[in-house]
């Protein structure tokens, strides 16, 4: 067992580093998991903005018309149709110089954009796509041009004023203002040629347009509109309303959302672990408290055994020393006796006697004490008994003129009726010593519960101070000069064998009470 309780403290170390190292194990696996499902769902979203940004190139497209114009207002009617709520909250195109052409949903400063590719913030992603929008939607046989925006235009206000030194610099407004709106089946952002004359709608099939022939065979499409313009001014018109970049705003709710279960599944899983580590640690500890308790046991088990072995051989050594003591008192006795023995024989011989005696009680103490107590429990009347103990202790009581007060009636317990004498028989004997001449003591039974009651014996002595109230229980203590220290010893074993308590208290206004409770009525 010793070796075993050795081998356990000599891997306790080991056990807890291991412990320490599977818990921070588990949580770094936790967070490494929980950064990997965050980058997923991030990658879903970025997913999904390239999907956006594929619908969007086919929007714009559907809205190109001759001369890769469109119109800003159908454009972001059409934006509009996309915005999602939860998902898309915002979309803006861009021309060279960073400028918002188009865009539907809440306003997007420019000067705010990341530079980067995207920028994440606490509830949206900003994803800038850097790339001629209109230049990278093509159709099959189609090459590559910019998309132009054509702005909004108020109908009741005039023709806005051509740029000075030129006189072509506003024809597209006013193609259409020649065209008109309101002309039937043309659209308001058809633009037709300047040199062709009439109503072109817009219903009519791609060869009636000037060039759409040649866009079908072999020859390039225009690169600019077909009306006439200088170029410089359509290099200024696709600055200015050319499509060259994107920019999705989205929000980051489902990521936020997958995150948070994520983090509170992670955080469980932790708390589980930690738990368990915690739970293996306190139960090795147990272990640990469980082995060193069993090895006091087992200590306290062979020094109970061996003090029940000194006890018999001190118990026997007592007895075998009370024959020589008799044997001695006997033999002063006869010296003192005869007639021719002088006053001062005899005045040894009585001081033999005398501490023979002393001796031989001491000794009969402590026979009495290191005897074991095997409770035989029988209904006896309390108030006989205590009547027995004070008519042999009515020599005492006298001799100091003390008065002894027992109530009438006293309950049937269940006790050691020789256990129980000898227990009062100390107790009376120790108020008696304690009582001065003309003292009263008083024997006084208590109730506590229905079927347990309390004896107190009272005395108004000297009393017991408080340091010495838990004292004089214990073997060889005592006050008393001619005292041996195991009377309220022996009187607690008793109780004790019993099940009952004993205890000391102050009396008022002087004196001690010994309250023995949780007697119980026969």
């Amino acid at each position: 067992m010793r070796q075993f309780v050795e081998t356990l403290i000599k891997w306790t170390q080991a056990v807890y580093l291991t412990l320490a190292a599977i818990w921070f194990l588990v949580m770094a696996w936790q967070v490494i998991e929980h950064q990997r499902v965050r980058q997923s769902a991030r990658a879903a979203l970025i997913n999904r903005s390239q999907d956006i940004t594929t619908t969007l190139g086919l929007v714009v497209r559907s809205q190109r018309r001759f001369g890769g114009m469109v119109s800003q207002d159908r454009l972001e009617s059409a934006l509009t149709e996309l915005l999602k709520a939860g998902e898309m909250n915002a979309v803006a195109l861009l021309n060279a110089t960073g400028e918002v052409v188009a865009s539907a949903g809440p306003p997007i400063d420019p000067g705010l954009l990341p530079r980067t590719a995207e920028r994440w913030e606490a509830h949206r992603v900003t994803f800038v796509n850097p790339v001629d929008l209109g230049a990278n939607v093509l159709e099959r046989g189609e090459t590559n041009r910019p998309t132009i925006v054509l702005p909004r235009r108020d109908p009741n206000a005039g023709p806005p004023p051509s740029p000075p030194g030129s006189d072509r610099g506003d024809r597209v407004e006013r193609e259409r203002d020649r065209i008109g709106p309101t002309s039937p089946g043309l659209q308001t952002n058809d633009v037709a040629d300047s040199n062709s004359v009439g109503r072109v709608p817009s219903s009519s099939p791609p060869s009636s347009f000037p060039g759409r022939e040649r866009d079908r065979g072999e020859g390039p499409r225009f690169g600019r509109p077909p009306f006439r313009m200088g170029e410089e001014e359509y290099k200024a018109l696709l600055e200015r309303r050319g499509l060259h970049g994107l920019v999705i705003v989205m929000s980051t709710h489902a990521v936020n959302h997958a995150c948070t279960q994520d983090l509170w599944m992670r955080s469980l899983l932790g708390l589980f672990a930690t738990v368990a580590v915690a739970g293996l640690i306190l139960a090795w500890r147990n272990l640990l408290k469980s082995s060193e308790l069993q090895m006091r046991l087992l200590r306290a088990s062979e020094l109970t055994t061996h003090l029940k072995e000194m006890n018999l051989a001190a118990a026997g050594l007592a007895h075998e020393t009370r024959n020589p003591l008799n044997i001695i008192r006997g033999l002063a006795q006869m010296i003192g006796k005869q007639q021719d023995a002088s006053p001062e024989i005899r005045s040894k011989t009585h001081e033999i006697i005398r501490e023979t005696d002393r001796v031989t009680g001491q000794l009969n103490e402590f026979i009495n004490y290191s005897r074991p107590r095997d409770v035989r429990r029988a209904a006896v009347p309390l108030g006989q008994v205590v009547g027995e103990v004070a008519r042999a202790l009515t020599h005492d009581l006298e001799e100091k003129a003390i008065t002894l007060r027992v109530p009438d009636q006293l309950p049937v317990i269940s006790a050691d009726e020789p256990l129980l004498r000898q227990a009062l028989f100390n107790l009376l004997l120790n108020a008696v010593q304690a009582t001065g001449p003309g003292g009263e003591i008083q024997v006084v039974g208590c109730k506590e519960a229905s079927s347990e009651m309390a004896l107190e014996i009272r005395d108004n002595g000297h009393g017991v101070p408080p340091e010495h109230r838990t004292e004089i229980f214990k073997p060889y203590f005592t006050t008393h000069q001619e005292g041996t220290g195991l009377g309220l010893a022996v009187v607690q074993q008793i109780v004790l064998a019993h099940g009952w308590e004993i205890e000391c208290v102050p009396n008022s206004p002087k004196g001690a009470i010994f309250r023995i409770s949780h007697l119980r009525s026969a």
